[in-house]
């Protein structure tokens, strides 16, 4: 299994029966892949769909995609509708929980999310709105970047929004943000302590048991 394989299927295990759920571009997408078909979940782009399903082989429609472009299928019931109801739904405070990726997140689980300096960049998407108004904000990202860790004690990239999320997920752990700090909840299979620090670039803390991550 690889990495972004095994963080969606941990992050799906957060999604709860009957929810409203942004899924964020990218590897975020990967989640609704692994959540029960009963579970009855509305997934929502912020580009303006609720209802994201499978994409059914060989169905692909470029009228139909996410906020990133990518080709998406639409279940039974599914609603389109424009920018301005898709955002409404964002800042009421309707959206259960919102799964983003990240570029980094510090000690405090803090977000940088959408933008490299130097780099063209489309736009900020619903990034800050997100973060700042889903009632749950769970980060799902690799540990590391060519290497480097993504985890730090303090962001070197600007900051989506000033608000905490709720739980980061990646292929080695998964963290939850508190006054003191990460705190480490879980463990992937055959990982150590030891060898998430070594990738972390801030002080991890445990209280009781470390338990290892479901799957």
């Amino acid at each position: 299994m690889n990495a972004k394989e095994l963080i969606a299927r941990r992050v799906a295990k957060e999604v709860q029966p009957g929810t409203l759920v942004n899924l964020g571009i990218g590897l975020p997408t990967l989640v609704a892949n692994h959540v029960p078909a009963d579970h009855d979940v509305f997934f929502q782009s912020e580009n303006g769909i609720v209802g994201i399903g499978r994409l059914p082989d060989g169905m692909e429609n470029p009228s139909l995609s996410d906020a990133g472009g990518g080709m998406i299928g639409a279940l039974p019931g599914a609603a389109a509708f424009d920018s301005a109801l898709s955002f409404g739904l964002i800042r009421g405070g309707h959206l259960d929980m919102t799964v983003l990726g990240g570029l980094q997140v510090d000690k405090h689980g803090r977000l940088a999310n959408w933008v490299i300096p130097g780099e063209r960049v489309p736009g900020m998407g619903g990034a800050m709105d997100l973060v700042t108004c889903a009632k749950k904000v769970i980060v799902a990202m690799t540990h590391t970047a060519k290497g480097k860790p993504k985890i730090l004690d303090k962001l070197t990239l600007p900051m989506t929004s000033d608000r905490s999320v709720d739980l980061i997920v990646t292929e080695l752990a998964v963290m939850k943000p508190d006054e003191k700090g990460l705190r480490l909840l879980e463990l992937a299979p055959g990982v150590t302590l030891k060898e998430v620090q070594a990738l972390t670039d801030t002080k991890l803390f445990s209280e009781g048991d470390i338990t290892t991550m479901a799957i």
